[in-house]
C-alpha cells in the first residue's frame, strides 16, 4: 500500500532554499510539487504579461531545481480548489503544504476556500510564515522584536532528495494563462533564482558603494539598486537569506580604516533597513486586505473623480511635465522604477491631476514586474494622502526632474521630442523660449504637449481640499485608530494635528525604497 503524499503547493516561494513547507513535507513521505496557474487570478486587474513571463521564467527554473531532488514540478492550470479536488480523486493526500501569502483580496479568497476544501476533506493543511510577516497580528507592539526573531533563525536546510509521486505527469508550464494580454516590456527583468542570486552578489559586492545617494535616480537607480524586488515578489529568493547575506556583507566590513568599506557599509545599513520596512508594509495589508479598495481613512473616500483625458495622458507619459513623462515611459519599457519616481507618479495622479488612487494604482502595479500588494497598496494610499496618518507628500514635477536628473539624460532618452532642448528648458519647455522651441524644432501642443493644469494651483487647490477633510469634526480620532493599528512603534509617525496644516515634507514611513526589499 502507497503511503500518503505530501503535497507541497507552491506560489509566491519559487525556491527550494529555506523552504520550510518542502522540508517538512519532505520528512513524512512522497513528496508532490504543485504550482496552479489560476486563470481567475491572471484575470484580476493588477496582473499583467510582464509578471507572467518572469514567474514562468522561475517556474522552469524551479522544475529543474525539484527534478534534481527527484521530484519535478507538476503544473496545471485550473482553479486551486478544482485542481486540488482532481488530484485528491486520484491520490491519498497525507497533507497539504503551504507558505502564507499576502496577495491580494482575489488570493485571500482562493486560500480561504483552499482551507475549507482541506477541512471538509480532513487533510491537514500546514501553512508557514515566510518573512517577518506575522498572520494574525492583535497589536504591533514588540512587531519588531518578532521580525528580528524569525529573520534571524538559521534559513531551512533544503532537503538533499526527496521521494516522489510516480505516474503523476508534470503536465506543460504554459507560455500564457488564458486571456492574459499581450504586454511587451521589451528591457524587464528575466526570472529565474540564479538571476536573482547574481543580482544580490553583484549587488553586496560592488553595486551598493552608491546605493544611498543613487537611489533617488531612476538611472543610477536602475544600477546601483539592489534590482531584488521581483525575485523577492515571487520567492526566488527568501527575505531572510538575503538579510543574512547582507548582514554577512556588513560584518565583513567591521574594523577596516579603508574609505570604501566605510561607504559600503553605510550603504548595507540602509539596505537592512529597507528590508525590515519591507514587511512593515506587507504587515499593513496582511492586517486589512480591504485597503487594496477602500481608503484606510474612511473620510476621504470619494474624495477624487476620474477625468478620462487626464488619466489617459499620465498612462501615455504625455503630461506635459517631461520628468513626469520620461519617469512612466521608462516604466512601461522595463517593469521597474526606483522608489522617489514612482511616488512621484501617484503623488501627481493624485494632487496635480486630481484623480482618485485607485485606478491609477491598478495600472502601475500592472506596470510593476515586482508588483508586490502589501507594499503597492499602502505605498499608494500614502502618496495620494488617503491615510489618515502620514504627512503630505507632493511633488513639483520640474523640480524632481532638475534635481534627480540634472544633465537631462533620462528625460532625453525616454522623452526623444524633447531631446534638443537645451537645460533647463528640457524640464519645462513651456517656459522656453519660441526661439529655443524653434532651434530643437520643438512645437509645443503638437510634438509635445503642454501641461495639463497648472503644476502650482492645482498643489494649493490639493493642500486645500485636504486640509478641509482633516478638519472635520472626528477626522482625528479615526485617525488615531488607524495609527494605533498600522503605524511603526519603532518611529513615530506624528498624528494629524487639528490646529496645523500637514507637513509636505515625508515622515519616517515614507523612507521606505518601495519594491527594493
Amino acid at each position: 500500500m502507497r503511503r500518503p503524499v505530501q503535497l507541497v503547493w507552491f506560489k509566491r516561494d519559487l525556491r527550494v532554499v529555506d523552504h520550510a513547507p518542502l522540508a517538512e513535507a519532505s520528512r513524512l513521505g512522497p513528496v508532490l510539487p504543485l504550482y496552479v496557474v489560476e486563470p481567475g487570478l491572471w484575470r484580476e486587474p493588477d496582473a499583467s504579461g510582464r509578471q507572467w513571463a518572469f514567474l514562468r521564467e522561475s517556474l522552469v527554473e524551479l522544475r529543474t531545481a525539484l527534478a534534481l531532488l527527484g521530484a519535478p514540478l507538476v503544473v496545471r492550470t485550473g482553479e486551486a480548489v478544482e485542481v486540488l479536488e482532481d488530484l485528491h480523486s486520484r491520490l491519498t493526500i497525507g497533507g497539504l503544504w503551504a507558505h502564507e501569502e499576502t496577495g491580494n483580496l482575489w488570493t485571500f479568497a482562493r486560500d480561504r476556500r483552499v482551507r475549507a476544501w482541506a477541512r471538509v476533506h480532513a487533510i491537514p493543511f500546514f501553512e508557514f510564515r515566510q518573512s517577518g510577516v506575522i498572520r494574525g497580528l492583535r497589536d504591533r507592539t514588540g512587531w519588531s522584536r518578532k521580525w528580528d526573531a524569525f529573520m534571524r533563525r538559521p534559513t531551512v536546510p533544503t532537503p538533499r532528495d526527496l521521494e516522489p509521486v510516480p505516474g503523476v505527469d508534470p503536465g506543460p508550464i504554459p507560455e500564457s494563462p488564458p486571456g492574459l494580454p499581450a504586454d511587451p516590456c521589451p528591457h524587464r527583468q528575466r526570472g529565474g533564482r540564479q538571476q536573482g542570486l547574481d543580482s544580490l552578489e553583484s549587488f553586496l559586492a560592488e553595486r551598493c558603494l552608491p546605493y544611498q545617494r543613487a537611489m533617488s535616480a531612476p538611472e543610477a537607480g536602475a544600477v546601483h539598486c539592489s534590482r531584488l524586488s521581483p525575485h523577492l515578489a515571487f520567492g526566488t529568493l527568501s527575505l531572510r537569506e538575503v538579510l543574512q547575506r547582507a548582514e554577512a556583507a556588513l560584518r565583513a566590513c567591521a574594523g577596516s580604516r579603508e574609505a570604501e568599506a566605510s561607504k559600503k557599509a553605510g550603504a548595507l545599513r540602509s539596505f537592512i533597513g529597507r528590508l525590515h520596512w519591507r514587511c512593515h508594509f506587507v504587515q499593513k495589508l496582511e492586517d486589512e486586505p480591504e485597503i487594496e479598495r477602500r481608503p484606510f481613512h474612511p473620510f476621504f473616500a470619494g474624495l477624487r473623480g476620474y477625468d478620462p483625458e487626464r488619466y489617459r495622458a499620465w498612462v501615455e507619459g504625455r503630461t506635459g511635465w517631461p520628468y513626469v513623462d520620461a519617469c512612466m515611459r521608462s516604466l512601461a519599457a522595463t517593469g521597474w522604477l526606483n522608489f522617489r519616481a514612482r511616488s512621484m507618479l501617484m503623488a501627481v495622479s493624485s494632487y496635480q491631476l486630481w484623480q482618485d488612487w485607485r485606478k491609477p494604482g491598478l495600472h502601475l502595479g500592472r506596470l510593476f514586474t515586482d508588483y508586490e500588494p502589501g507594499i503597492h497598496w499602502p505605498q499608494v494610499q500614502m502618496q495620494s494622502g488617503t491615510t489618515g496618518i502620514n504627512t503630505l507628500r507632493i511633488y513639483d514635477p520640474t523640480k524632481q526632474g532638475l534635481d534627480h536628473d540634472p544633465d537631462g539624460g533620462f528625460v532625453a532618452r525616454w522623452v526623444p521630442e524633447l531631446a534638443r532642448l537645451p537645460m533647463p528648458h528640457r524640464m519645462a519647455p513651456w517656459r522656453a523660449a519660441p526661439l529655443a522651441l524653434a532651434d530643437a524644432g520643438i512645437r509645443l501642443g503638437v510634438d509635445y504637449p503642454l501641461p495639463r493644469v497648472d503644476a502650482t494651483r492645482a498643489t494649493a487647490e490639493a493642500k486645500a481640499r485636504l486640509w478641509e477633510v482633516r478638519r472635520r469634526p472626528g477626522f482625528a480620532e479615526l485617525a488615531d485608530a488607524i495609527q494605533e493599528k498600522h503605524g511603526s512603534r519603532k518611529a513615530g509617525v506624528p498624528r494629524p494635528d487639528r490646529r496645523q496644516p500637514p507637513r509636505t515634507r515625508p515622515s519616517t514611513q515614507l523612507r521606505l525604497e518601495l519594491g527594493e526589499g
